[in-house]
């Protein structure tokens, strides 16, 4: 999942940077758990190469990543020789090193984290022995801590969060087509219009017209290579172009040229490398370069260079703790 911020996204999705997948979802700007994404300026062009970076200070699957305003990437929970973790770190591009920050106030794996207008984070969801969330915390960033906020209408797990530019955040997904959104200022969740189709274990990204992005993942025991869209006015959903690939637990994430760059993920040949960029004009799906690892449930966030880190997920049935940049 990705996870978003600034906006989402993983999984989780989130998104960064502006107005944001797993691993969590992005914006604007990436659950779902969880897809990140920024809008800063400086980069004309991205060549589709990748490369490895810093490892992070755990090894870590199925957790969020949220680009901060500091430019720095908060990454939460998740898990590790199948633990769930409570603990979070903070990325620094700047020293490509991660630093250890407090922990969340439940242990929970394919969750969301989303960038709320205030800088503060949203987790939301996820799955804790013996069952699935739906509470939520908030993390603020000032004191490096986490506090619990309102619960969500259902339990959720492998679902995305995807700050809209109205600043209420979209949650989708799950094992059913249902979906509902996140009222920051009252702390509140309400229910929204219903996915074309059962999605979970997808990604979820705001694209620059305010529409959400929403590819692949699992419908019942079926990987999907289907996509839709979701129209915040209308608080409907419709579908779009299909993926070159079927994918369950990749990253999503908003580039500065407008388009979308969907990496990794299970198929059913098993774990991928292989990366692909949706374009919001055409509503198609195009291959590009591949990633130096093998990844699923991992997270992917722009950062303000322009360049996308990819880190921890699944890599052959491993946690991985290694990084690569995207650019």
């Amino acid at each position: 999942m990705t996870s978003s911020a600034g906006t989402t996204g993983a999984g989780a999705a989130s998104s960064a940077g502006t107005t944001g997948g797993r691993a969590a979802s992005s914006a604007g700007t990436a659950g779902g758990g969880a897809a990140s994404s920024a809008g800063t300026t400086g980069i004309t062009a991205l060549d589709g190469v990748f490369a490895a970076t810093g490892s992070m200070t755990e090894a870590r699957q199925n957790h969020t990543a949220t680009l901060l305003p500091s430019g720095k990437v908060l990454i939460a929970g998740g898990y590790n020789a199948g633990a769930a973790l409570a603990s979070a770190e903070v990325y620094d591009p700047e020293t490509a090193t991660s630093t250890a920050t407090g922990n969340m106030t439940v242990a929970r794996l394919v969750h969301t984290a989303t960038l709320l207008p205030s800088g503060r984070v949203l987790i939301a969801d996820g799955t804790q022995a013996p069952g699935t969330l739906a509470d939520a915390e908030l993390y603020d960033p000032a004191t490096g801590t986490f506090a619990a906020t309102g619960s969500m209408t259902e339990p959720r797990d492998l679902d995305t969060a995807t700050l809209l530019t109205s600043g209420k955040v979209l949650i989708a997904g799950d094992r059913g087509a249902s979906a509902e959104l996140y009222e920051p200022a009252a702390g509140s969740f309400t229910v929204t219009g219903s996915m074309s189709v059962e999605r979970f274990a997808h990604a979820a990204t705001l694209l620059p017209n305010g529409e959400v992005l929403l590819a692949g993942g699992n419908s019942g025991a079926t990987f999907l290579a289907s996509a839709d869209l979701y129209d915040p006015a209308t608080g409907a959903f419709t579908a779009t172009g299909s993926m070159t690939t079927m994918r369950v637990q990749p990253t999503a994430t908003l580039l500065q040229n407008g388009k979308v760059l969907i990496a990794g993920g299970f198929g059913d040949n098993g774990w991928l490398a292989s990366a692909e960029l949706y374009d919001p004009t055409a509503g198609t799906f195009a291959a590009t370069g591949s990633m130096t690892t093998t990844r699923s449930d991992c997270t992917a966030t722009l950062l303000q260079n322009g360049k996308v880190l990819i880190a921890g997920g699944d890599g052959l049935a491993v946690s991985l703790a290694s990084a690569e940049l995207y650019q």
